[in-house]
């Protein structure tokens, strides 16, 4: 007995939709995720990169009474967060810095506008462990 049968070929949708679905949703999850973090990292290092950042982890590192507290050497311990805002020599910032010493840690608040050079309002050092405000303004 003969049997007369059609072979029906798929289109390749059909043949593949089953890994080209997942994959294809998977691939935008990834993109999406490195442009979250690209924007993330880009304003954290624009934090960390502008002037009164800069200053402001100076005057930590110079302060007796935060060495004292501290210790040496001071660094930072995790993620600057808040905001800064500059437009070529005028602009403001208001951040959170965690800093660390050998002999403990802390929250450096700074908040400053800038008019050509930065002016700081206020530049404040929180230690955790003693509840303890050192400010660093206080000449």
């Amino acid at each position: 007995m003969e049997e007369n049968y059609t072979e029906v070929k798929k289109n390749w949708w059909d043949r593949n939709w089953k890994w080209f679905v997942p994959t294809g949703c998977l691939s935008l999850l990834v993109l999406l995720g490195l442009f979250i973090a690209g924007i993330f990292f880009g304003v954290t290092s624009m934090m960390t990169d502008s002037d009164a950042y800069k200053g402001a982890m100076t005057a930590a590192k110079n302060n007796k009474t935060v060495i004292e507290k501290l210790g040496n050497p001071i660094e930072t311990d995790g993620m600057t967060s808040g905001s800064i805002n500059i437009n070529n020599d005028t602009g403001n910032c208001d951040l959170q810095i965690p800093i660390k010493g050998p002999k403990g840690k802390g929250t450096l608040f700074v908040v400053a506008t800038k008019k050509g050079n930065w002016k700081y309002n206020e530049m404040s050092l929180y230690i955790e462990a003693t509840k303890e405000n050192i400010d660093l303004l206080k000449k």
